[in-house]
């Protein structure tokens, strides 16, 4: 039996709630809350990811500058071995190749495994400046101990999967053998696109370029004498005329360049994967093609790398 007897409410008294109108203003406002947390974390989320990815390019890139960098300074004379060696009628013994660069081959080429158009790039807007970025492959000889080692470099520019990757041939051969086979098995590589015999170090390379200086830091060109300040020899060293700035040219005998200056421009990753999901026009003319006109405007997404390394085995007599 209950003392307090319940009471009813007052007459027009209603329980104490919220309306249809405040419950629909806080989801709304709830709702903004969360979209625009949502959005701080995914812009989050994606400034992190486009920080990793370009970490790995650069990282990639200064890995391949380092191996570049040791193949040459590893560069070795072909024990005085000449090019070509007349032994009578008829009867030519080629010798090892110390050095050799290739000025570019442009679209469409003799292989086209190599042929390729050079990307020209403008410079930042107001400024009327454009880049030319060229690809250069180029060998390598060296020795260690009892054997000959050959290392070379060049882009598949005609790669329409990846776009510009960077290969690396390597061979060794016994000291007592003809290092020119060396030679030989890497231009083969690369004129027939043997891609599956070289090592694939990394995509998006639209630049690589090679320059040889003699002792007294001159760049060697096709001239052999004093011309704007440049002195060269061309003492066991052929030369090809140039193009767009670069100088073709192959080292045998004993001749070996001083230091070598190389220079390796990266894409940017993101850039590169847009550039890939274009559709491809080839065998159209490269320049007319969707992928080289979406990357002529981007110069500021390539990474240069610029390096002079020096070779410890020169003979500095041969430039005498």
């Amino acid at each position: 039996m209950s003392f307090f007897p319940s009471q009813p409410p007052a007459s027009g008294r209603r329980a104490a709630g919220f309306s249809l109108i405040e419950v629909l203003v806080v989801i709304t406002l709830l709702a903004i809350i969360v979209l625009s947390l949502m959005e701080v974390f995914n812009s989050t989320q994606r400034a992190f990811r486009a920080g990793v990815t370009q970490m790995d390019v650069l990282e990639s890139s200064r890995a391949a500058v380092e191996l570049i960098s040791s193949d040459l300074r590893g560069m070795a004379p072909a024990a005085g071995v000449s090019n070509s060696i007349t032994l009578g009628l008829n009867n030519v013994v080629y010798g090892g190749i110390n050095f050799a660069a290739f000025d570019n081959n442009y679209y469409p080429a003799t292989y086209a495994a190599c042929g390729y158009w050079p990307l020209v790039q403008s410079l930042p807007p107001g400024s009327g400046a454009q880049r030319t970025n060229v690809l250069n492959y180029f060998f390598v000889l060296g020795r260690q101990n009892t054997k000959w080692t050959g290392a070379g470099y060049v882009v598949g520019a005609t790669n329409t999967a990846s776009l510009y990757p960077l290969y690396r041939f390597y061979a060794e051969t016994n000291i007592s053998a003809n290092p020119i086979g060396l030679y030989w098995n890497f231009l083969n590589a690369v004129n027939f696109g043997q891609w599956t015999n070289m090592s694939h170090l990394l995509d998006g390379v639209v630049h690589l370029s090679v320059r040889g200086y003699n002792p007294n830091g001159y760049y060697l060109t096709n001239s052999s004498q004093y011309a704007g300040g440049r002195w060269v020899t061309n003492k066991n060293v052929a030369f090809t005329l140039p193009q767009y700035g670069q100088v073709g040219f192959t080292f045998y005998s004993n001749t070996l360049p001083a230091a070598v200056e190389f220079e390796l421009g990266v894409i940017e990753d993101r850039a590169l994967q847009r550039a890939e999901s274009l559709p491809n026009t080839l065998p159209a003319p490269p320049p007319n093609d969707r992928r080289t006109l979406y990357l002529q405007g981007l110069s500021g997404d390539v990474h240069l790398f610029r390096q002079r390394v020096t070779i410890p085995n020169v003979d500095a007599s041969v430039y005498q």
